[in-house]
């Protein structure tokens, strides 16, 4: 299972594979007809109280690696979801 982490504005490559957007926001400046995705899973993202706080530098980097941690704890289904994909793609 091979997974990649890739901006959104890089140009889409063969190999990437299967492209999910994960972001609460579409991105600025990007048509959605413009974006080679396979998907948008907004639900593995960070809450929006997170996102606004870490952002606003109320949080570090630190607290917000560990309270988007405990989120996607309960998103595991979707991790597994997720995670199926993957194992299939070449």
């Amino acid at each position: 299972m091979n997974i990649q982490c890739k901006r959104v504005y890089d140009p889409a490559e063969q190999s990437d594979g299967y492209r999910v957007l994960v972001d609460r926001l579409w991105p600025r400046g990007i048509k959605k007809t413009d974006l080679a995705l396979d998907e948008w899973d907004k639900e593995i993202t960070p809450s929006t109280e997170l996102r606004k706080a870490f952002h606003g530098e109320v949080v570090d980097f630190a607290t917000f690696r560990e309270q988007y941690l405990a989120e996607l704890a309960q998103h595991e289904q979707e991790g597994k979801r997720l995670a199926d994909i993957a194992k299939k793609q070449p």
